[in-house]
C-alpha cells in the first residue's frame, strides 16, 4: 500500500485525527496567551501594556468563539455535541471540555469585556439614535447608570474575573495537553510534561498573534506604534519562549534518557517524515531565529523602524513554528504503528470537510469576528483621545 513502511495494523493505515484536530489546540492556545496578557496588564499592573489591554481580551474572545469549531466539523454528527450539557460524561476530558468552555467564554471573558466597557457602552447608547441605540442599549443590559461608585465597582468585579480567569486559562489550554500526555498507548504523547508544554506553548503563540494585531491595527489606522508597549510585549515573548523551549528541551533529554524500545521508531519519524516539519519549521525557523532575533533587541539598540521589523518577522515566525509543533504532535503522533515496525503517510487534501481550505476559513474567521468586535468595542478610546481622530 503506497506510504506505508513495514508492518502496521489495518486501522492505522487511516489517521483518525486530521488538520482540524491540529487546529483545535493552536486556536485555544491563541486565546490563553491572549487573556495571559491582558492579566498581566489588569492583575499585575504592568501599565506599558495597557494599550494591548482591550484588544488582547477582544482577540482572545474571537478567537474562542471559533476554536470548537474544527471539533464540530471533525464529528460525523455535530448536531448532536449539544447532548454533553444534557448527559455529562464526567470521567471523559473530552466531555467535560464543554463546561470549560462555556465557563471560559461566558463568565470570564464575556464578563470581563461587559464590566470594562460598560461605561463606553452607555455613553454610546445615550448619543446614538435608531437601531445603534438600540443594540448599545442592548450590550449595557439598559442599565444607565455611570456613576463613580457604579464603575468603581466594575473596576473591582472585572478585576476578580481576572484573576480567576488566569487558572481558568490555564485550565482551558492545559487540559488539551492532558489528553493527549494521558494516551499511554501513544509513546509520542505519553509524557507528564504535555500539558505544561503545551500550556507555555500557548501563551508564547497568543502574545505574539496580540503583539501582530496591535502593530497591524496601528499601521492600517495610520496612529503611531506605541513602542514602549510593543518592547514590552516582546520581552514577555522572549520570557515565555525560553520557558517553552527549556520545558521541551528537558522532555527530549528524558526521552533520550530513557531510550525505551519506543525510541527508535521515534527517532526515525524525526529524522525522516518530520524532519521538515520539526527540525527545520518548528526548532530552527520557529524557535532558534524568534529567540535570537527578540534576545539580540535586548542586547543591543535598534531605531524604532528596526525594531517594528524584527518583531514582525519573529512574531509571524513563531505562530509559524507553534502551528509546527501541534501538527507534529497530532499527525506525528499517529504515523508509526504500535508495532513501532511501519510507518505511514498523512495526506492532506484541499476541499474536503477535513481539508486545508475548512483549516483556512477556520483561520480567518476569528480574524473577522475580531473585526467586528473591533467594530463594536474600540480598544483604544484613549489612543484616539490622543491623537484627535
Amino acid at each position: 500500500m503506497p506510504g506505508v513502511e513495514g508492518y502496521i495494523y489495518p486501522n492505522e493505515v487511516e489517521l483518525q485525527w486530521s488538520i482540524l484536530i491540529v487546529l483545535y489546540p493552536y486556536l485555544t492556545g491563541l486565546v490563553a496567551g491572549a487573556f495571559i496578557l491582558a492579566s498581566l496588564e489588569r492583575v499585575f499592573n504592568v501599565k506599558a501594556l495597557k494599550p494591548t489591554y482591550r484588544l488582547a481580551l477582544l482577540t482572545a474572545l474571537a478567537f474562542l468563539i471559533v476554536a470548537p469549531l474544527p471539533l464540530q466539523m471533525h464529528l460525523g454528527h455535530p448536531e448532536r455535541s449539544y447532548e454533553m450539557y444534557l448527559t455529562p460524561h464526567t470521567e471523559s476530558a473530552m466531555a467535560m471540555f464543554g463546561f470549560v468552555y462555556l465557563w471560559y467564554l461566558m463568565v470570564v471573558l464575556v464578563l470581563e469585556i461587559w464590566f470594562d466597557y460598560r461605561k463606553e457602552l452607555v455613553l454610546t447608547w445615550r448619543a446614538s439614535t435608531g437601531w445603534t441605540k438600540r443594540l448599545y442599549g442592548a450590550l449595557s443590559l439598559w442599565s444607565g447608570d455611570i456613576s463613580p461608585a457604579a464603575l468603581q465597582l466594575d473596576d473591582k468585579l472585572g478585576r476578580i474575573i481576572t484573576v480567576i480567569g488566569i487558572p481558568s486559562a490555564f485550565l482551558l489550554h492545559g487540559y488539551v495537553g492532558f489528553i493527549f500526555g494521558s494516551i499511554k498507548a501513544n509513546p509520542w504523547w505519553s509524557t507528564p510534561l504535555m500539558p505544561v508544554v503545551f500550556l507555555f506553548s500557548a501563551i508564547v503563540s497568543g502574545v505574539a498573534a496580540v503583539m501582530l494585531v496591535y502593530m497591524a491595527l496601528a499601521t492600517i489606522r495610520k496612529i503611531p506604534i506605541d513602542m514602549k508597549c510593543v518592547d514590552t510585549v516582546a520581552k514577555y515573548l522572549l520570557y515565555a519562549f525560553l520557558v517553552d523551549f527549556s520545558l521541551e528541551l528537558l522532555d527530549l533529554i528524558h526521552r533520550l534518557y530513557e531510550a525505551d524500545e519506543s525510541f527508535r521508531a521515534l527517532d526515525f519519524m524525526v529524522k525522516t517524515r518530520l524532519f521538515t516539519s520539526q527540525i527545520i519549521v518548528q526548532i530552527l525557523l520557529g524557535t532558534f531565529v524568534p529567540i535570537l532575533l527578540l534576545a539580540l533587541v535586548q542586547f543591543k539598540r535598534f531605531s524604532d523602524p528596526v525594531r517594528r521589523l524584527i518583531y514582525s518577522v519573529s512574531g509571524v515566525l513563531t505562530l509559524i513554528g507553534i502551528f509546527a509543533m501541534r501538527w507534529n504532535v497530532v499527525i506525528g503522533g499517529q504515523l508509526f504503528s504500535k508495532s513501532f515496525l511501519g510507518y505511514t503517510t498523512y495526506k492532506l487534501e484541499f476541499a474536503t470537510r477535513e481539508g486545508a481550505l475548512s483549516a483556512i476559513i477556520f483561520m480567518i474567521a476569528p480574524l473577522v469576528i475580531l473585526a467586528v468586535l473591533i467594530r463594536i468595542f474600540p480598544p483604544w478610546p484613549a489612543q484616539e483621545d490622543a491623537s484627535g481622530r
